[in-house]
């Protein structure tokens, strides 16, 4: 799903950011890509999925 219609961004790249490279917030993303630069509506989304990611992959971490 496109989260950033200005700039062409989707769900799987944000994701595919969070998980390979390490991105935790907006900020460090935003340095990769070039999301939420024009009218802003896509910031709250980005942001829900980041921190969903996040949360999915630590659940399958193994922390032993």
């Amino acid at each position: 799903m496109y989260v950033c219609i200005c700039k062409g961004i989707t769900d799987k790249q944000i994701k595919q950011m969070v998980i390979k490279q390490g991105v935790g917030s907006i900020r460090e993303l935003k340095q990769q890509l070039d999301i939420a630069s024009q009218c802003g509506t896509c910031v709250k989304l980005t942001q829900q999925i980041i921190d969903n990611t996040i949360v999915d992959e630590s659940l399958f971490k193994d922390v032993g």
